[in-house]
């Protein structure tokens, strides 16, 4: 066995469409010779190999195999190539790839050789010169053996100095084995260290011809390349302890400071508990401090003479709490109350009768194709003047808004906008839906999803009112009563918005109790200003009575109002000449003068 100590060994070996099947056989012979008598593992001698013709192909890397067995097997299932000689392209490939870290090759600071040993029957297709001499500046110790056909002058052109130590020309493939005994016996050389006295302190590594001395884990090599410093890990910084380091012969340990224990990674501390000891007699928690503990109350209480009981603190003495009407002291907090029949602002501090009162407002509008594109834009302007009325803020007042037709549409749930601008201008860009009038479906959407937690309603815990607004013109397709019935058994205050032809019946199944005050109706979409004013006489009782006025459409002011805009119609119609003419107009008047004297005689 070869044991002057680990080499990096990478055969290359030429198979060319020269070198014929039985030679190629000898070759495979001449490497599994050298590696059975070499000392093999990954800290002793790593070995690679490769083949090239007119391209390279890696075999198997320094890093691959550690064992004879594996070696042999991959080279007796090598296939050769057989075709050029490109001899340069393969030493390029071994000084770019096979002799990196990367590829299983010793970092150079080890000083572990670099060896590799060119097999070529032939002349190289392409220059080796140049390449041989990078590589050997590279480190690497190149070895050429040629076999019968091969060209000296490129052995001599790629192999290291002393030419006559690293140049060998076989005769024929035949004797290629019996020149690999000789070889083998040039690779290992003499045991350097065993030859002379070395001078190592530590341990000697011998290398072909030479030697150099390493020391052991721990010590660091002194300049004279011989002696060894052992290595203070903690004046270097490299201990990583926590607290403190104590270096050791080589090494190093971690200490913790009093007061705290090593942890198992031998290298963090932790602070002793002395809490856990169980008899620290702190009434509500104890805290660990180096040698010792104390006790600390929970927010809003007051550590007593004894350092272990607690206190409540009234915050509301101890504090400048802002309350308009009345501070009320919790377990280390405080809230704000306002008397009966206000709301606490978003504040959280002052009082209000109405407007900044915290309501979950949802308002369902009917889309349907009744209502006709210019009414729908009077709705939504109604829906903005009902915002209006609201302080609208994420504690005070929140808006959600619902279209149906036939099917049901949440234009944004209560948690979408946080101010009154914003909910105005989402109102105005909501796009008419159309089609049929499935109320009762509207009801039920309502119910299960806009007044849920997730889309931003308030739990029913903090007793904030949830309102549903239903405004709609006309009869539903589907039935109400159930899903009616179910929101205002859920808690939903139900207030029922009728126009035009809207069914007061279905209007008194939507409102809650008592019915007067929670229905609205109007005769037709022009004349739905007052229904804004109803709906904050109810929501805000202590602005007004708090009544709910059911309008009808016979009533004076709507004759009036039907009167001033069917004669303003009339007007524009004659005066663009587009009816029956200037008769027919004057036949219209004089109908809706004895219409009006009809009425007068009834009253």
């Amino acid at each position: 066995k070869c044991r002057t100590g680990p080499l990096d060994i990478v055969f290359v070996i030429d198979s060319s469409r020269s070198v014929r099947p039985f030679e190629f056989e000898t070759m495979r012979r001449f490497m599994v010779d050298i590696i059975n008598n070499l000392d093999l593992g990954p800290n002793a001698t790593r070995v690679g190999v490769i083949q090239y013709s007119s391209q390279v192909q890696n075999i198997f890397s320094l890093k691959t195999f550690f064992t004879r067995v594996d070696m042999e097997k991959a080279i007796n299932s090598i296939i050769p190539l057989a075709q050029g000689t490109m001899t340069g392209l393969a030493i390029q490939y071994v000084m770019n790839v096979a002799f990196t870290t990367q590829e299983g090759a010793r970092p150079l600071h080890k000083k572990i050789p670099r060896i590799a040993i060119i097999v070529t029957d032939g002349r190289p297709q392409d220059h080796v010169t140049e390449v041989a001499a990078q590589a050997r500046n590279a480190g690497i110790e190149i070895y050429a053996v040629g076999i019968q056909r091969a060209d000296m002058n490129s052995l001599r052109a790629m192999a290291s100095p002393p030419l006559e130590e690293h140049v060998f020309l076989v005769e024929s493939f035949e004797l290629i084995q019996q020149f690999g005994k000789q070889f083998q016996d040039k690779l290992c050389g003499v045991d350097m260290c065993l030859e002379q006295e070395h001078g190592c302190q530590h341990s000697c590594v011998t290398t072909p011809g030479s030697f150099y001395c390493e020391c052991n884990p721990g010590y660091r090599l002194n300049v004279d390349g011989k002696t060894c410093s052992s290595i203070d890990a903690c004046a270097e910084g490299r201990h990583s302890c926590q607290h403190h380091c104590v270096s050791t012969h080589g090494s190093y340990l971690c200490r913790c400071r009093p007061g705290y224990h090593l942890n198992q990674d031998k290298r963090t501390c932790t602070l002793a508990d002395y809490c856990s000891f169980g008899n620290h007699s702190c009434q509500h928690e104890c805290v660990s401090i180096p040698h010792g503990h104390y006790c600390r109350c929970h927010p809003g209480f007051r550590l007593q003479p004894d350092g272990r009981s607690c206190r409540v603190t009234d915050l509301c003495n101890g504090v400048d709490h802002g309350c308009e009407f009345k501070c009320v002291s919790t377990e280390g907090s405080y809230h704000c109350v306002c008397p009966k029949g206000q709301h606490l602002q978003a504040d959280g501090k002052t009082c209000s009768s109405c407007g900044a009162g915290h309501v979950d407002l949802v308002m369902v509008i009917d889309g349907s194709k009744s209502v006709r594109p210019q009414n729908f834009e009077l709705v939504k302007q109604f829906v903005n003047r009902i915002v209006d009325l609201l302080e609208v803020s994420p504690h005070g007042t929140r808006v959600g808004l619902v279209q149906y037709s036939s099917r049901v549409r949440t234009e944004f749930p209560l948690n979408k906008y946080h101010s009154a601008d914003e909910i105005k201008k989402a109102v105005m860009e909501v796009e008419y839906m159309e089609k049929g009038t499935m109320t009762g479906l509207a009801l039920k959407h309502m119910v299960e999803h806009s007044f849920s937690e997730l889309e931003g309603a308030r739990p029913l815990s903090h007793n904030v009112p949830r309102i549903g607004l239903v405004f709609t013109d006309g009869r539903s397709q589907d039935d109400i009563s159930e899903w009616a019935r179910r929101a205002k058994e859920s808690g939903i205050i139900m207030f029922a918005v009728g126009v035009g032809k809207a069914v007061e019946e279905e209007l008194r199944a939507i409102a809650s109790e008592p019915v007067e005050q929670h229905f609205s109706y109007s005769a037709d979409f022009t004349t739905m200003t007052h229904l804004v004013e109803n709906f904050k006489l109810n929501i805000c009782p202590e602005e007004g009575k708090g009544k709910t006025e059911i309008r009808s459409p016979c009533e004076c002011e709507a004759l009036v109002q039907f009167q001033t805009n069917t004669v303003a119609i009339l007007q524009s119609l004659t005066e663009k000449n587009i009816l029956w003419g200037d008769a027919w107009a004057v036949w219209m008047t004089a109908r809706l003068e004895n219409l009006e004297q009809q009425i007068a005689n009834q009253k």
